[in-house]
């Protein structure tokens, strides 16, 4: 699987990448700031001036995400926006938001099943508009 790895297009990882990240701005801190914040019980709690690893992180672990991704969807022949939607679909339902609510499963986050729905929620919009992405800048 990895000789495939040269028919990635690099191009499409980094505009996949560019457009998680941006989502992941405007889910957290434009369209659900306040539900994300009770999901922790952090209402009126969240940092003014957060860390600096609350900006580059999501972007470096979205990262090996999309290269995956994209290799898989080469090794696949993911080639139709249908298949592309059916794969994001897959793996956005079957990995990403399984994981996130396996994740919210514990003492810290107090409202698991809206943490879940919410960041869950967050990953497949990203899978889906990635895959999306991925499949219309591929090599062909």
């Amino acid at each position: 699987m990895l000789q495939k790895i040269s028919k990635i297009s690099w191009l499409g990882v980094f505009l996949s990448l560019v457009f998680y990240s941006f989502l992941g701005w405007l889910w957290f801190t434009v369209l659900f700031p306040n539900q994300y914040a009770g999901t922790l019980d952090k209402l009126g709690l969240m940092p003014a001036n957060p860390d600096p690893i609350y900006f580059y992180g999501p972007p470096l672990t979205i990262l090996p995400t999309i290269i995956t991704t994209a290799l898989l969807m080469v090794a696949l022949n993911i080639n139709t926006r249908k298949a592309a939607i059916e794969f994001a679909l897959v793996i956005g339902l079957g990995f990403l938001v399984a994981n996130t609510f396996d994740i919210a499963i514990n003492p810290n986050i107090p409202h698991p099943m809206s943490y879940g729905l919410l960041v869950g929620g967050f990953q497949l919009v990203g899978m889906l508009g990635s895959c999306l992405i991925l499949h219309a800048i591929r090599k062909k």
